[in-house]
């Protein structure tokens, strides 16, 4: 896994660095992504996604839209799912489990924007944590960590 800090980054290197993560990426790897709103989580995401797709030979979804509302969005890759959660409108665990979250974990590539409160609970799986902070219109400094 790939360790950043406080790298300063335009649109084109995080399409770079989400190909070069996607690489690394497998079934029961989980992203959190923290950052204010309007950062640029779901479009990195996006990202993340459409180059897994690509480095799977398949062709990608027509779309991927921010699961704010939905609270959780699935993506059928060959003989995986990657399950992309937006945990924004989330008030507590209960409301978690009642959508089989934790089960899920292990079976998947979970994506997780607004992970806040799961940054304490002991996972019990490893975790990649990616926070974006917005420099500009155009730049964002990014730092990610990986945590057991």
């Amino acid at each position: 896994m790939q360790k950043l800090s406080n790298q300063i980054l335009d649109f084109s290197e995080l399409e770079k660095l989400a190909t070069n993560l996607c690489k690394a990426i497998s079934v029961g790897d989980i992203y959190l992504f923290q950052g204010e709103l309007g950062v640029g989580k779901t479009t990195f995401v996006r990202l993340l996604i459409n180059n897994l797709y690509l480095l799977n030979n398949s062709p990608k979804p027509p779309s991927i839209p921010s699961p704010t509302f939905p609270i959780l969005i699935t993506y059928e890759l060959n003989s995986s799912q990657i399950y992309h959660y937006d945990l924004y409108r989330i008030k507590n665990l209960k409301e978690l489990e009642e959508l089989d979250f934790f089960e899920n974990l292990n079976k998947n590539i979970t994506f997780i924007e607004w992970p806040e409160m799961l940054i304490n609970l002991p996972l019990n799986k490893k975790h990649h944590l990616i926070n974006l902070d917005m420099i500009s219109e155009t730049k964002r400094k990014i730092n990610i960590s990986f945590n057991q």
